[in-house]
């Protein structure tokens, strides 16, 4: 009988990161460098031939724009076909709450509850980490992305 997981996905930069969560905790970490939309197909058909899944997870953003698109329509029709719940956070959980790159020295950054895009001289690189524990009150079953400006 394979071991009852949770998926949490952050895929609004390169690299794409996949924690495999059993019992709140992290037991395995997937880091790839390629374009969301052509190996979150291929490693999910794996973690489901290995895994029984009960919980899906992503960061709903901000950062990019098709990223955003791309996971949340991907794990949208995962969550209806195969009947598993999806939820979201933003991405400010993974990274500290640091500003996130936008669009030239345009930038995401969270004040209070609030997410606002603010210019920055210096754009800082974004790390986003996967917690050592999922922690599900961080998280909403209102999956919609959060894209903070319009498609450009």
């Amino acid at each position: 009988m394979p071991k009852s997981v949770d998926l949490l996905l952050i895929a609004l930069s390169s690299p794409i990161q996949i924690g495999v969560y059993e019992d709140l905790k992290l037991i395995k970490t997937i880091t790839r460098e390629e374009k969301s939309s052509d190996i979150l197909p291929e490693v999910y058909k794996e973690l489901f031939e290995q895994y029984n899944v009960k919980k899906l997870f992503y960061a709903n953003g901000p950062g990019s724009f098709m990223a955003i698109k791309v996971a949340y329509i991907f794990l949208k029709s995962l969550s209806i076909l195969k009947n598993i719940p999806l939820y979201a956070t933003d991405a400010f959980k993974f990274n500290n709450n640091k500003p996130i790159k936008a669009i030239g020295k345009l930038c995401f950054v969270k004040i209070d509850s609030e997410i606002k895009t603010q210019k920055l001289e210096m754009v800082p690189e974004v790390n986003f980490i996967l917690p050592d524990v999922l922690d599900y009150s961080e998280f909403s079953n209102i999956t919609v992305p959060i894209y903070g400006i319009g498609a450009v």
